[in-house]
C-alpha cells in the first residue's frame, strides 16, 4: 500500500546568528577594545567605568550577539579564572548563606565557580580537592569540611579549625558566641538549662562545645549531663532537633531554658516541647545558633546567635582571590576571626517564678 504524501510544509530553521567581533562591538559603541573586554570577562578594572555604560556595552552585546572566547582567554593568561568550593550539602540554613556571599563576589570579580558536596563521606572529601585541581581551578573554598592535609592551590575554610599548611582559616569567635547566649538567658533568671550538640562530624561541634562549657562555668551555671544531647545524623533536618528535645524531656530533668547548635535544630526543638505542653517561651525559652533567614519567621520569632553567614562567604572569596593574585612567598593569613551577635526574638523570656525556687 503506497504512503500518503504528507501535506505538511517542511519546518525551516532559522539561520544561526553570527558572532561580532570584540573589536566590532568596540567600534560600534564608540569605546577602547580594552573597556569593553573589561566588562565582558567582569574584570576587578571594570570597577572604573561608570554603571550606565557598562549597562550600555552588555546589552549592545546581547543584540550584536557577542559572545567572549573565554578559552582564548584563558589560554592566552594561562589561567582558569574559576575556583573550587567544596560543601557539605546545599539546603536551606548554614552551608547555603554562606554559599550566597561566595556566589556574590566571584560574580562581581569574574569568577567562574565548581560546586561539589560530599554528604560528609571521607573518601569525597579526600578526593574532591584533587578532582577540582585536576580541572584547573586557581583556588579552593571549604565550607564545614575538615580537611586533613592541604593542597596545591591557595585554601580557604570557612569553619576551619585545623592548622594545615597552605590553609587560611575562617573562624567565629565561639568563646564570644557561648557568652552572648548564656548571659542573655541568666540575666532572665534561667539556672536549669538543656543543651544540643552538633554532630560529631561538624568542624563547629568541639569548639562550640567547649565554649558553651567555659561559659557556663564563667558564670556559675551547673551543666548536667542528662540535659546535653548530641544530634545525629548526616540531614539537617529539624527532625533531629525534635529527636534529641523529646529524649531531653523523657530525662525527667527539669530545664527552663535551651541552647541548640543551630537554629534548624531549634525549630525541632520548639515542636517537640510543644507536642509536650510546653510554651515558649512562658515555660522554655530557646535560643538557636546562626540566624538562617527564616529564623525571624518562627512563631515565635527566634532569638539566636547570629553568625556574619553571608559575610564569612565574601571573605572567604576575597581572600582566595587576593592569595591567587598575591605576589609570590607573600605571606597569607593563617587564620581571620569574625564577631557573633545575639539577636534576641520572642522565643526567649524570663524563667517561672516557682521554677526560679527549685
Amino acid at each position: 500500500m503506497p504512503r500518503a504524501k504528507s501535506t505538511l510544509a517542511p519546518k525551516t530553521r532559522k539561520p544561526a546568528r553570527e558572532s561580532v567581533s570584540l573589536k566590532s562591538l568596540a567600534e560600534h559603541l564608540g569605546l577602547s577594545k580594552t573597556a569593553v573586554s573589561f566588562v565582558i570577562n567582569r574584570s576587578p578594572s571594570a570597577k572604573s567605568i561608570p554603571q550606565s555604560t557598562q549597562e550600555l556595552i552588555r546589552r549592545a552585546a546581547r543584540e550584536l550577539n557577542y559572545r567572549p572566547n573565554h578559552l582564548a582567554r584563558s589560554l592566552r593568561q594561562q589561567r582558569s579564572y574559576t575556583i573550587g568550593v567544596v560543601v557539605p550539602e546545599i539546603s536551606e540554613g548554614y552551608a547555603a548563606l554562606v554559599m550566597s556571599g561566595i556566589e556574590d563576589h566571584l560574580l562581581e570579580e569574574g569568577y567562574f565557580y565548581f560546586v561539589v558536596s560530599h554528604r560528609h563521606r571521607n573518601e569525597l572529601i579526600e578526593e574532591y580537592p584533587l578532582l577540582l585541581q585536576q580541572r584547573a581551578v586557581e583556588g579552593l573554598i571549604a565550607v564545614d569540611t575538615a580537611l586533613s592535609e592541604g593542597v596545591q592551590v591557595p585554601l580557604v575554610a570557612v569553619s576551619g579549625h585545623r592548622d594545615v599548611p597552605g590553609v587560611t582559616n575562617i573562624v567565629l569567635n565561639h568563646a564570644r558566641a557561648a557568652t552572648l547566649a548564656l548571659e542573655h538567658l541568666t540575666k532572665l533568671e534561667h539556672r536549669q538549662m538543656a543543651f544540643i550538640k552538633g554532630q560529631e562530624f561538624s568542624s563547629d561541634t568541639a569548639v562550640r562545645w567547649d565554649s558553651v562549657r567555659a561559659a557556663a562555668a564563667e558564670l556559675g551555671i551547673d551543666i548536667k549531663d542528662r540535659l546535653v544531647g548530641q544530634l545525629e545524623g548526616e540531614s539537617s533536618s529539624p527532625e533531629l532537633g525534635y529527636v534529641v528535645t523529646r529524649k531531653l524531656l523523657a530525662s525527667g530533668e527539669p530545664f527552663t531554658a535551651l541552647f541548640a547548635f543551630n537554629d534548624i535544630s531549634a525549630i525541632g526543638a520548639i515542636q517537640a516541647l510543644r507536642e509536650a505542653g510546653r510554651r515558649i517561651p512562658e515555660d522554655v525559652s530557646v535560643v538557636g545558633f546562626d540566624d538562617i533567614q527564616s529564623a525571624a519567621f518562627q512563631n515565635p520569632g527566634l532569638t539566636t546567635v547570629k553568625q556574619p553567614l553571608r559575610q564569612m562567604g565574601v571573605l572567604a572569596a576575597e581572600t582566595v582571590l587576593q592569595r591567587i593574585n598575591a605576589p609570590l612567598k607573600v605571606p597569607y593569613p593563617k587564620e581571620i576571626i569574625v564577631e557573633p551577635d545575639l539577636i534576641v526574638r520572642g522565643s526567649t523570656g524570663p524563667a517561672r517564678r516557682g521554677e526560679l525556687e527549685m
